[in-house]
């Protein structure tokens, strides 16, 4: 579940949300549409996945 990752990471890091969907997916209300039940196309998560394994320290690197 994509959700409780993307809220853990903006607990821990203290970034507001609309800053997050911005900068991982060039969409400000991002968080607050996935709050509403939005569910990502398997494109747009594998890209949030990608962006929060090179936030939190993964080893993958982001979609080219």
């Amino acid at each position: 579940m994509l959700l409780p990752r993307v809220e853990r990471y903006l607990r821990r890091s203290g970034t507001p949300p609309t800053r997050f969907g911005r900068e991982a997916v060039h969409d400000p209300r991002f968080v607050f549409d996935l709050r509403n039940g939005r569910e990502p196309r398997p494109a747009t998560a594998a890209r949030v996945s990608a962006y929060l394994d090179i936030r939190e320290g993964g080893r993958n690197s982001w979609p080219r």
